[in-house]
């Protein structure tokens, strides 16, 4: 017998999943096709920012971002492959020029 309700973490619930879900948009990258959700699309904007200021540090944005991304739920064989597609989306005015 299958368990319909398995024990999750907390964890578990913060980390956003692609599975089985519509609203996404696909990037093609050479051959591939990447697929990205809005709403991590979304959380990329909001939660790492670079907008190309005196007071920011691009090393540190990086930093950022990576630890960002190493926060969703990636699909473990495709990981790499989102990354400059999620990268763009965090870079803001000049910075996305």
């Amino acid at each position: 017998m299958r368990d319909e309700n398995p024990i999750r973490t907390l964890g578990d619930y913060s980390k956003p999943s692609h599975e089985g879900y519509r609203n996404t948009i696909e990037l093609s990258i050479g051959n591939n096709v990447v697929p990205l959700r809005s709403d991590t699309i979304r959380l990329v904007q909001n939660g790492c920012s670079f907008h190309v200021l005196q007071s920011e540090d691009p090393n540190q944005h990086l930093n950022d971002f990576l630890k960002l991304v190493d926060s969703l739920d990636l699909d473990g064989e495709n990981r790499e492959r989102p990354l400059p597609c999620l990268f763009q989306f965090s870079l803001r005015g000049q910075a996305s020029n």
